[in-house]
């Protein structure tokens, strides 16, 4: 059975989505990293780890762009939005790491263990506007950190998660440089108990032996998919953090390229 985040409120029609559960093949990621007592320590519960304090946290996150590959797009995506800049200005420089930690957010009730081991989570059946995020784990003192485990998590192109199987689901290891690639879709935004979700990607992030951090990814307020008002729904987003934003660049073809940093206090 498939179903979203949480309660699903009737569409515009007066009706329940359709679910349409599927089921993702078991992959791989190219990069390296421990996997034994990392990962079965990233899948112990975290809900309880992350208070009400965490929901308030406001520290910065710095977006430094690690190699992205282009993808093949399907003709159905929509079409690319305009990103022109005006004559004589450039494109201000990524800052560095900045030793902030992440902010915390709550994990939601659909986070499922055991996931496939993978970075891309995009198959022949998949459908939506695609993303190449790209991004380094860091600790605070700006040291990359090689072998973190990093859980992603999404609803689809129609605001539904797939909980029968593992659709846009997926947990890969930093490479020895602490840098990450996830290949997936832009998520669609949905009701939920805490009303109308803006679009955004679960995360859990685990350092060997560190505290794991649970965490969202949102978009900018300018991101163009499905038709939908990005900058609406997050200023209608009580969870929202502003410094959990991914950096977004626009690629041919109606897909993105993305950045974002991850910063962990890796003692307890």
């Amino acid at each position: 059975m498939r179903y979203d985040d949480e309660a699903k409120a009737p569409d515009a029609h007066g009706g329940a989505r359709r679910p349409d559960a599927m089921r993702v093949p078991d992959g791989t990621d190219a990069t390296d990293g421990k996997r034994g007592n990392s990962r079965r320590a990233f899948l112990r519960t975290t809900s309880a780890g992350v208070t009400s304090a965490a929901l308030a946290a406001t520290a910065g996150v710095a977006a430094t762009s690690a190699a992205s590959a282009q993808q093949t797009v399907p003709a159905t995506t929509p079409k690319q939005p305009s990103r022109a800049r005006p004559a004589g200005l450039t494109k201000p420089v990524t800052p560095a790491c900045s030793g902030q930690e992440t902010p915390a957010s709550v994990e939601g009730p659909l986070f499922k263990p055991a996931s496939p081991e993978r970075g891309d989570l995009v198959t022949p059946g998949t459908q939506g506007v695609r993303i190449d995020l790209t991004g380094v784990v860091y600790d605070t003192s700006c040291t990359p950190l090689p072998g973190t485990l990093i859980e992603f998590w999404q609803c689809d192109q129609n605001g539904d998660y797939d909980t029968s199987g593992f659709a846009l689901r997926g947990h890969q290891y930093t490479n020895n440089r602490g840098a990450y690639l996830l290949r997936t879709i832009i998520p669609r935004d949905y009701w939920g108990r805490w009303g109308q979700r803006a679009p955004h990607i679960h995360t859990q992030v685990q350092a060997p032996g560190s505290p794991v951090l649970v965490t969202q990814l949102y978009f900018p307020d300018d991101t163009e998919a499905y038709g939908r008002d990005f900058a609406a729904l997050n200023a209608a987003d009580r969870l929202l953090n502003r410094a959990c934003t991914i950096a977004l660049t626009a690629r041919p073809g109606a897909a993105y390229s993305g950045t974002f940093d991850f910063v962990l206090k890796t003692t307890a």
